[in-house]
């Protein structure tokens, strides 16, 4: 259907977004068809982010439901995106930063599969390393760099949640981000303690690729998230997402041929990290350097 080409990750942030507006509105699907002089059926697909928007479509559902001018400019910034073969989100830039597009998304997923080879994922970091993380960031307030660890911390009580069910989280990271020493020796050794304790929770694993690999295809691909939706109310899932962050922005990838290169390169990954109880062995080793360093 030529009208479903498009990213996925814009419709569905657009979707939910709408739909809480709604409802906050007190407004049914068949009343808000009515105002627009379209169908309900048309109104149901915009909400279940299947297919393309149109931004003067939004900007009326914005009016009607009383959403502030900010919301409205940016989720009809967001319809214009929802025709885009890829989808690249700047950051501060039509869709400003509090609309948490990547935390959403990661909330909602029921298996996040990570790879970085720099840095502790964020999921996992403690205070002492994420506040060492943003030290460098000169361009940055005080304030924002503590409301940025904050956010942080607030993201990982994800892995703990009772309801809905936390998300599978499997890490494979590369020994090189272990020996990197972030916020002090104190927090570096904090932070890889952590990493051993997390990773006996049962919806997390944790599995270091050991410098001896070599280059490998991760070192090509970089830091990247697999997320995995569970199945929606039409039993099929949301198509899977993959997540790459810079300095200035992110990447979302939902197109097959996407996906299916991410998945080769996340399964050399797992063929070449060590095991679990290994990997935690390499850590411990590694802490005790890092103190006596």
């Amino acid at each position: 259907m030529t009208e479903d080409t498009g990213s996925t990750v814009p419709r569905r942030q657009l979707g939910r977004a709408l739909k809480e507006l709604r409802v906050e509105a007190q407004m049914t699907l068949d009343a808000v068809a009515e105002a627009l002089h379209c169908s309900r059926q048309k109104m149901w697909r915009i909400e279940a982010g299947l297919g393309p928007v149109r931004p003067l479509d939004v900007r009326f559902m914005c009016e009607l439901y009383g959403a502030t001018r900010e919301l409205s400019d940016a989720l009809t910034n967001l319809a214009a995106e929802t025709k885009a073969k890829g989808w690249w989100h700047s950051y501060g830039n039509a869709v400003p930063d509090w609309f948490e597009l990547y935390v959403s998304l990661e909330q909602s997923a029921s298996h996040l599969r990570e790879h970085d080879d720099t840095l502790i994922p964020g999921l996992l970091q403690t205070r002492g390393y994420a506040l060492g993380v943003f030290q460098n960031r000169s361009d940055l307030p005080d304030e924002q760099r503590d409301r940025l660890v904050e956010v942080r911390l607030q993201r990982q009580a994800l892995l703990r949640r009772r309801l809905p069910a936390p998300p599978r989280f499997d890490v494979v990271l590369a020994e090189a981000a272990l020996l990197r020493v972030v916020g002090g020796r104190a927090a570096m050794a904090e932070q890889l303690q952590h990493l051993i304790d997390v990773s006996h929770l049962p919806n997390v694993s944790v599995r270091i690729l050991p410098l001896a690999a070599g280059l490998h295809f991760g070192a090509v691909a970089r830091a990247f998230v697999i997320l995995d939706f569970p199945p929606g109310k039409r039993h099929e899932p949301e198509p899977s997402v993959v997540y790459s962050e810079s300095l200035t922005g992110a990447l979302y990838l939902d197109r097959k041929e996407e996906l299916a290169a991410y998945e080769r390169v996340w399964s050399s990954l797992d063929e070449l990290a060590l095991h679990e109880e290994e990997s935690r062995c390499l850590i411990s080793k590694i802490i005790g350097e890092v103190h006596h360093g």
